[in-house]
């Protein structure tokens, strides 16, 4: 008995030791996006392995860059990862948030409460936030663009490219409510808004296009024009070069004679291609990148210059589709089929150079546009502030998509945090046993967001924290930090506001990281 006796205290002590690893592990990846959170947070510099170097303070672009080993620490990697696809914003809250609930419940298991006792508490502590926050929350219309443009400001002012936001928030606003319809969307695909990156310029002079616009200009080797107004697009997929054979063959030819009659039979072949594609009306052509041979090639963008018909090269297959939607029009497969009706239109094509760089890009204005799509031209100064501008745009749709899906704003600046902090705390008090205890615990982890807005900001975390409590409880549920004036304020009247939804997946994605975590007493490592 007394040997069975000592088993299970071996595997207790085991389990016990397990856990408390993975809250090390996990509380180590938090740590290290804490600083990044809010106006006033860090960005990191990242070193990547092929020798690349990224600048970024988001949470889920940090996690997602480092070399994390630990099964636990991957848990929070992976997180952040799906706060990401489902609110967009809000990626560094969630892991701050994580390791707080990780520090509470190391610190209830030291007390002697069971890991499965906390996990339950937890649990139901989340669906007690959830309400608190949904009461909390006023609901917004789609068509309030300034409520809009202030969530989006919010989520842009932690951002590198913060100081752009007066730019950046309207495209970002105005390119997902162009892609969809206001009355009835429950939801957004961002794949119809397309981004094209310009090194050259500034961030402030990106310009939301609606119609289509390339990342190269048209060919100009052959003399081809740069400007068409009334432009009848064509998008071909067929090779406007000499055909080659099926296997790799090699012609000899031992005659000039013979030499002559095999490139005047090429010129035919080529002259009667584009005398095809000029039948149908097409003044504009696209034609797609080819793996097998050469998709074009100086004949024939000298017949198609001589025709007046303006030429980009280039396109991807990937953008078939989202061009063929922005333009209306259909891939052309074989020079047979290429025929009016399969054309796209637009009231004008043309070459914009970017000021500051000479590198020009092919702008398609005046698109019917039935397919909702638009596209946005974002220009930076070099790559790694482009990249950033880019991650930092896509945060802002996601912003308006997650208004989309749940139409409900709430004050950020850590109001909504402690509000749910208080009233949980209150809940405790109703309470008895150890979820009073655990519900407590979460109470207090919840006040981490605040704590680390002031401290990332220069305040003293304890003052401003203790004002926060005091002011929502004599009734201002909109009181957070103000980080620029180092004060506690009515966030609603300074218009920092964030959705519903990222805070509600915040602390749902958070709290089942960290049940997860507390349930797992054993590491099996299998080779």
């Amino acid at each position: 008995m007394s040997g069975q006796s000592g088993e299970m205290l071996q595997e207790r002590q085991k389990g016990k030791d397990v856990r408390m690893s993975n809250i090390v592990a996990a509380k180590a990846v938090a740590a290290a996006v804490r600083t990044s959170l809010g106006p006033r947070g860090m960005d990191k510099l990242m070193q990547l392995g092929d020798g690349e170097v990224l600048i970024s303070n988001d949470g889920a672009t940090i996690l997602s860059k480092m070399k994390v080993l630990h099964p636990a620490a991957k848990m929070l990697v992976e997180m952040s990862r799906s706060q990401d696809v489902e609110a967009g914003d809000g990626t560094t809250s969630v892991c701050v948030i994580a390791g707080a609930l990780l520090e509470a419940a190391g610190d209830l298991l030291a007390k002697g409460i069971h890991p499965t006792a906390i996990a339950g508490a937890f649990v139901q502590a989340a669906v007690h936030a959830e309400k608190i926050l949904e009461g909390a929350s006023v609901p917004v219309e789609l068509s309030d663009r300034d409520s809009l443009l202030s969530a989006v400001e919010t989520c842009l002012s932690s951002k590198v490219v913060g100081q752009d936001s007066d730019v950046l928030a309207p495209i970002a606003v105005d390119a997902v409510l162009g892609v969809i319809n206001p009355e009835t969307a429950t939801n957004v695909d961002l794949r119809n808004v397309r981004v094209v990156l310009q090194e050259g310029g500034t961030v402030d002079e990106s310009e939301l296009v609606e119609g289509l616009v390339f990342n190269r200009g048209s060919k100009k080797t052959a003399g081809g024009p740069s400007r068409i107004e009334n432009a009848k697009i064509g998008l071909i997929q067929f090779c406007l070069s000499a055909p080659k054979t099926d296997m790799e063959n090699n012609v000899v030819v031992s005659d000039y004679a013979a030499m002559d009659r095999i490139l005047r039979e090429e010129r035919k072949y080529i002259l009667g291609l584009c005398k095809k594609i000029k039948k149908s009306g097409c003044n504009v052509l696209l034609i797609q990148k080819s793996i097998l041979r050469d998709a074009y090639n100086e004949l024939s963008l000298h017949f198609l210059a001589k025709m007046g018909i303006l030429v980009v090269t280039d396109i991807e297959r990937t953008d078939v589709d989202f061009i063929c939607r922005t333009l209306s029009c259909k891939p052309i497969a074989h020079p047979d089929s290429v025929s009016p009706d399969r054309l796209g239109k637009a009231s004008l094509v043309t070459d914009v150079a970017g000021a500051g760089s000479g590198h020009k890009v092919a702008k398609f204005t005046g698109v019917a546009n039935p397919g909702m799509t638009r596209t946005v031209l974002l220009r930076g100064s070099n790559g790694l502030v482009l990249a950033e501008a880019d991650r930092s745009l896509r945060d802002a749709m996601c912003v308006v998509r997650s208004l989309v899906k749940k139409r409900y704003i709430i004050a950020g600046g850590g109001a909504a945090e402690t509000e749910v902090a208080l009233r949980l705390r209150e809940k405790s008090l109703e309470m008895s046993g150890k979820d009073a205890y655990c519900m407590s615990a979460y109470a207090e982890a919840m006040e981490v967001v605040p704590y680390t807005l002031a401290e990332n900001a220069g305040m003293n975390p304890i003052e401003i924290v203790t004002g926060l409590r005091k002011a929502h409880a004599e009734g201002q549920p909109g009181a957070g930090v103000d980080v620029k004036r180092s004060r506690v304020t009515d966030m609603y009247e300074e218009k920092v506001l964030q959705p519903l939804l990222v805070s509600t997946s915040a602390i749902a994605l958070a709290t089942e990281t960290v049940c997860m975590i507390m349930k797992v007493d054993d590491l099996v490592v299998v080779a």
